[in-house]
């Protein structure tokens, strides 16, 4: 499924993704092989990501999670983003929210990581 193989094959449920997008009533969709819009949007933030790390001296890999994080963080809350009418992306799903409540399931909010 992951590598868009010739023959489609149905999730199987077993994976630990699967298993984690399940528990959290998450619907796991993949994107259609050869997209370049879609893999562009993703590819993106990885080279935002990946500008960055060089700019930083870490000693752990604690600090390497911590900078992540503050940037996750800063890019969903403030960084608005031309695709989205000069939104950030959480305030751009706050808005989705208000319209399509019965499409999101839960409110959305920032928490890193998993909710539990």
């Amino acid at each position: 499924r992951l590598f868009g193989l010739r023959k489609k094959q149905a999730a199987t449920g077993a994976h630990e993704f699967d298993k984690l997008c399940a528990a959290l009533e998450t619907e796991h969709r993949l994107t259609p092989p050869k997209s370049p819009q879609v893999h562009g949007r993703a590819e993106r933030f990885n080279g935002r990501v990946e500008e960055v790390l060089p700019t930083h001296h870490f000693r752990s890999g604690e600090e390497i999670e911590a900078t992540l994080h503050r940037y996750v963080w800063r890019y969903n809350q403030q960084l608005p983003q031309s695709a989205l009418r000069s939104r950030p992306p959480l305030q751009a799903m706050k808005d989705y929210h208000k319209i399509n409540r019965e499409l999101i399931k839960k409110q959305p909010y920032y928490l890193p990581g998993c909710d539990k």
